[in-house]
């Protein structure tokens, strides 16, 4: 919930920047999209007077918090106490997306300032940058069977290694055959399968492996 006060002075400061954008875009020659752009804010502008919200509103986040350009914007981390647990599972993937999604999210938010979709403040509606991120977590276990030099470096030297599998299972024991006649191999493989009643999945290196063996 937002206040009128607060929605009102949100809208003051998108006019002004609409003002200075609109005039941007036309000085550098970019007369449709500021077209463009003048005719879409406008239209969320007189939505959020008559009705306190708008299509797209998150874009219009940072006016609405009070944050300075460039500042992150508030998340879930934000409510957690200081000195929450964080556990990062497979963490040798998990850590690479943290750190890709604010790079990501500012290419498609550039190509919508540039023509003309979005005001600029657009922008600061975005994922936090790693640097950002690292500062509000001060507690990490970083569970990965791979652990990248990322977690290595970060655990300063405490590694627990995971002998035994939680569950009790056993790895399945792995057999690799020449690549020679595996086609034949296979279909053997499978009817001795299907005489015992049971099921086979085959798995392929490409689709068109899978569409010819199909």
């Amino acid at each position: 919930m937002t206040s009128k006060e607060t929605t009102f002075r949100a809208i003051h400061e998108i006019e002004n920047d609409l003002t200075e954008q609109v005039a941007y875009l036309e000085s550098i020659g970019k007369s449709y999209e500021a077209k463009r752009l003048y005719e879409r804010v406008t239209y969320d502008m007189e939505m959020l007077r008559e009705l306190g919200h708008c299509s797209g509103i998150e874009n219009y986040s940072r006016y609405f918090d009070g944050r300075k350009p460039g500042t992150r914007p508030y998340c879930l981390l934000d409510f957690f106490p200081k000195d929450f647990l964080m556990v990062i599972d497979e963490s040798h993937v998990s850590v690479p997306q943290i750190r890709a999604m604010y790079g990501g999210d500012r290419a498609r938010k550039t190509n919508l300032v540039e023509y003309g979709f979005r005001l600029p403040a657009a922008m600061d509606n975005r994922p936090l940058k790693f640097e950002e991120f690292e500062t509000l977590v001060k507690q990490v276990i970083y569970v990965s069977a791979t652990p990248a030099e990322y977690e290595l470096i970060r655990s300063e030297g405490i590694v627990i290694d995971q002998v035994l599998r939680p569950t009790g299972l056993l790895d399945p024991v792995i057999e690799v055959r020449p690549s020679m006649n595996q086609i034949d191999d296979l279909m053997e493989e499978i009817q001795l399968r299907i005489e015992q009643e049971e099921r086979i999945l085959v798995t392929t290196l490409t689709k068109r492996m899978a569409e010819e063996l199909a």
